[in-house]
């Protein structure tokens, strides 16, 4: 069973272009789980909300946000996590003046979006230099116009941003499983994050996509697909 866990603003359904890719010679094996956030139990806090996304024991893809929560099932609970791959995603903000600098900005944003609605937020969180390299018809606008709304954004920014998990710096020493590392290029910060992970992280791969930024699978999804059945073995 392989879990694969979106982004902040994102669906599950953002995860189709990985995994629709086609597998030369076969079917695909096992299970695939796409989780949406939006259906799991509001909980208070980021911990809280990682204990309700357990689904099963196997091999968790998380983007961005949703990699950071399945790093922390990783570490809370190596029992249902066999293997851990993680596009784009960081283990926290380390410092805490800065990660409560995050929670400030974070807030703001979130009231932003109470203020303006989900069009006006999506319109200018995708307009970021984060996303410059992500074309617009592979963005899936409309898609999360459709499925976002301004509590599911709020409540994320609130209890899921950086700002508002635990740091997981410290622990990353901890993982006793296959890792790997997936970051665009373009995305220099993200590239720097993840070596610094790499140098923590016992088991461990870096990949690193070329012309690709922040939101590298739904860029270069095949590249993507063509890593994760690599690493798993299952090419």
């Amino acid at each position: 069973m392989t879990v694969f866990v979106h982004g902040f603003t994102q669906t599950e359904r953002s995860w189709l272009p990985v995994i629709d890719v086609p597998r030369p010679g076969s079917q695909q094996e096992g299970g695939v789980e796409l989780s949406i956030l939006a259906r799991i139990p509001r909980a208070a806090t980021f911990v809280e909300t990682v204990e309700r996304l357990v689904r099963f024991p196997g091999s968790y893809v998380g983007y961005s946000q949703g990699g950071r929560l399945c790093l922390q099932l990783a570490l809370d609970h190596a029992d249902v996590v066999h293997r851990l791959a993680l596009v784009s995603a960081s283990p926290g903000i380390a410092e805490d003046a800065a990660r409560a600098a995050r929670r400030t900005a974070d807030d703001q944003l979130a009231r932003e979006i109470e203020r303006d609605g989900v069009d006006a937020f999506l319109d200018r969180w995708l307009a970021q230099p984060l996303f410059a390299s992500l074309p617009a018809d592979r963005a899936g606008l409309t898609e999360r116009r459709q499925a976002n709304t301004v509590e599911r954004l709020t409540t994320q920014l609130r209890v899921l941003g950086q700002g508002s998990q635990p740091s997981n710096w410290h622990r990353l020493g901890e993982l006793a499983i296959p890792v790997l590392l997936i970051v665009g290029a373009l995305d220099t910060k993200y590239v720097a994050i993840a070596e610094q992970m790499a140098a923590a992280i016992s088991d461990v791969h870096v990949e690193v996509i070329p012309d690709a930024g922040h939101a590298c699978h739904l860029e270069q999804p095949e590249q993507v697909a063509h890593l994760l059945r690599s690493w798993s073995g299952s090419a």
